[in-house]
């Protein structure tokens, strides 16, 4: 627990106590890069900081090293996305967060519509008020992004983006949901619809997409475009998307939906229409959201590691911004298949 003292804590007093050199404190304190400071010594100090409740002068810091030690989290993506997006939101800024703070730095967090603010980021790092930036599932077409990559502007996506010189760290969109139709062909399945979580502009739904055709071609199974339909990130889309399957008549008796808000809603239809999960028709979602557990029935779908995404990309920002050199550029962490009881075979009738 932090020392209660009236007097305010200076980084020579974390010097006294952690015994060493102011100069290796403010190392240490500002994230200095290219000075090789033992292990220990640096957690030494940064506990002695705790300690003492040190709160740093940010406005002597940034004059000092020219830094805010601000970075920027931006979820740049329809309303109706974002509001989808929260269900999933609170993993990756809790990640995010451990990372910069260990780098003793904070956090911004901008939440905004896909076509507002069209110069947003370089905006944000002109005017210096953040050193960096994370940017969340741009759009395919973000000429922005593409430009500030070209510049060499501290900038990691956290998702996919179509502009290989940008750090990304993400899942892998293609083979996650070919293991999710893998799951329902292994029960029996023939007939599998698909419906996407949003529009294929966006280079995690295509991928998704593909992953599900992939699956189906690998396995000999015909890809039936009648069986495709596109949601928009909400329930609602979910609803208008699966009472379209069954308004057109082609059989199907399991639906892949690439994005588990949208399922709620394919569920909901499905229901409404008398058709039962899975007796009658297997439901597998993607992204493991909090409440799909407590279903009835429980979502088989996939499981994503947001706390581990926000973590990836944070600490990767901090280290482009301290200059330090980036080992693996595009992180892809590993998703899972949680099978819950929305998957069945298929009725023999």
């Amino acid at each position: 627990m932090p020392e209660p003292d009236a007097k305010r804590a200076t980084m020579q007093r974390i010097a006294e106590r952690a015994g060493v050199s102011r100069t290796t404190v403010s190392f240490v304190l500002n994230n200095t890069p290219d000075v090789n400071i033992p292990a220990k010594t640096r957690q030494r100090i940064l506990a002695a900081a705790r300690e003492l409740n040190y709160v740093p002068d940010f406005a002597a810091r940034s004059l000092a090293t020219g830094r805010t030690n601000t970075v920027a989290y931006i979820v740049r993506t329809p309303p109706a996305k974002l509001s989808v997006d929260s269900l999933f939101l609170g993993g990756v800024l809790s990640g995010i967060s451990a990372a910069v703070n260990a780098y003793g730095f904070h956090l911004l967090f901008y939440g905004i519509a896909s076509d507002a603010a069209p110069n947003l980021y370089t905006s944000l790092l002109r005017s210096q008020r953040v050193d960096g930036l994370l940017v969340s599932w741009p759009a395919a077409n973000d000429v922005e992004l593409s430009e500030l990559a070209g510049q060499g502007a501290p900038v990691v996506v956290h998702g996919s983006t179509t502009c290989d010189d940008l750090p990304t760290v993400d899942i892998d969109n293609a083979a996650s949901a070919r293991a999710a139709v893998e799951h329902l062909i292994n029960l029996g399945h023939r007939r599998i619809a698909h419906v996407t979580n949003g529009p294929l502009d966006h280079p995690a739904v295509a991928m998704r997409a593909k992953g599900y055709r992939d699956a189906l071609e690998a396995a000999g199974l015909p890809v039936i475009e009648q069986l495709l339909q596109l949601g928009n990130f909400t329930g609602q889309s979910g609803v208008e998307a699966a009472s379209a399957l069954l308004d057109q008549g082609e059989p199907f008796t399991a639906i892949f939906v690439s994005g588990d808000v949208v399922a709620l809603g394919v569920i909901k239809a499905l229901r409404q229409r008398g058709v039962r999960v899975p007796h009658d028709v297997s439901v597998v979602g993607f992204d493991d959201i909090p409440m799909v557990s407590y279903l009835e029935p429980g979502l088989t779908t996939i499981h994503l590691p947001a706390q581990e995404l926000g973590f990836h990309a944070g600490d990767m920002l901090v280290q482009i911004i301290s200059g330090e050199e980036v080992s693996n550029p595009h992180v892809l962490l590993e998703t899972e298949l949680v099978v819950r009881e929305s998957t069945a075979p298929p009725p023999t009738a």
